[in-house]
């Protein structure tokens, strides 16, 4: 699918060059800020939008320009769009009913998608008395229950409070690995895409800028957005000084940073290290053993399980995590204490130039 253009003749493009393929079965995230064009291609796949070049497959068959009724494609909204004078059991048959599925095999079937979202003991219950968890599930019910070959999911789990979100990501998880059915699954939420997916295309201003893994995603981004949008990340802009096969020196305001990704480099490129919080490791000790920055601390934000400290260095802004397993204790800092900051060659990851 080559690019899609907003409604109404404007020359905005709101998808451009997208090539994807998602694999039968997977559960699959589309992962980026509002306005970078996720929703619109989970559009497109449903078959209310129509791309503008290019063809939508879907179980070996094109789908482009095949309306939304003729797909085998359900979608689950974030407003979950439940009948309000419908019971649970009435809603999550209704679709059943619209293809001529009756009597006993229409009770039977959603009494099994009942069952796997475990609300079969509210299927007598009006929407209004739900909790929104509750409507959540019937909604996904209502989605599985037609048995569809790709399910689309954009952003259910957003109006849920934190707790239950958090509840429902690993339940929806294991709900789609005992189907066996695609998810596509779209967010803003990092930690939803990381919990849930098995992979994940991180999109930006109607582009996939990285797809892959959730682990490769986080531990390996190719660029400062990605780096940044999965996460918080440190960036540090320098010149490469040195190759030593697969490792390099680079050249910063903070001294000289080695780091073992710097394969397909030159001498004297500009390039931009990035580096997570949780991977600095703070000391106190003078004595240098290469790749540390000398910082100061600015502030620190006490989040429960981890103390966040906001570092100076160099006229730079740094950040570093350190979990709180012993608060109080000696290698705890305090404000405007000078520290030592380790960067592990290994952690150091140079990003790509866009």
């Amino acid at each position: 699918m080559k690019g899609y253009r907003s409604a109404g003749g404007s020359e905005t493009r709101v998808l451009d060059d997208i090539d994807l393929d998602i694999r039968r079965g997977e559960f699959f995230s589309l992962l980026g800020p509002s306005g970078c064009g996720k929703t619109t291609l989970l559009r497109l796949l449903a078959g209310f939008e129509q791309p503008d070049a290019g063809r939508i497959i879907i179980g070996g068959q094109d789908m482009t320009g095949v309306p939304p009724h003729r797909r085998n494609v359900n979608t689950v909204f974030q407003s979950y769009a439940l009948f309000p004078h419908l019971n649970v059991h009435d809603n999550v048959a209704f679709g059943l009913r619209m293809k001529g599925v009756t009597g006993a095999q229409q009770r039977e079937r959603v009494g099994r998608a009942l069952e796997s979202v475990r609300i079969a003991e509210f299927a007598a219950r009006r929407p209004d008395q739900l909790s929104g968890g509750q409507r959540q599930r019937v909604a996904l019910a209502r989605a599985i229950v037609n048995e569809p070959q790709v399910l689309l999911l954009d952003e259910p789990l957003s109006a849920l409070d934190l707790k239950l979100r958090k509840e429902l990501q690993v339940e929806l998880a294991n709900l789609q690995e005992t189907l066996g059915i695609t998810f596509v699954f779209v967010t803003h939420d990092q930690e939803e895409a990381l919990v849930m997916s098995d992979r994940i295309a991180v999109m930006n201003r109607g582009r996939i800028e990285q797809l892959g893994r959730a682990e490769e995603l986080y531990e390996k981004p190719r660029t400062a957005f990605v780096a940044n949008f999965l996460g918080s990340s440190n960036l540090i802009p320098g010149t490469v000084q040195e190759l030593d096969g697969p490792a390099a020196v680079i050249r910063t305001a903070h001294g000289l940073l080695r780091t073992t990704h710097g394969a397909g480099l030159r001498v004297g490129q500009d390039v931009t290290l990035s580096v997570r919080p949780e991977k600095l490791r703070m000391e106190r000790d003078e004595e240098t053993e290469g790749n540390e920055i000398r910082a100061r601390v600015d502030d620190i934000v006490y989040t429960g399980a981890e103390n966040q400290y906001l570092l100076e260095a160099a006229g730079q802004r740094l950040v570093a995590f350190q979990l709180n397993a012993d608060i109080g204790a000696d290698e705890d800092f305090d404000y405007d204490e000078q520290v030592a900051l380790y960067l592990p060659p290994d952690n150091l990851i140079v990003l790509e130039e866009t």
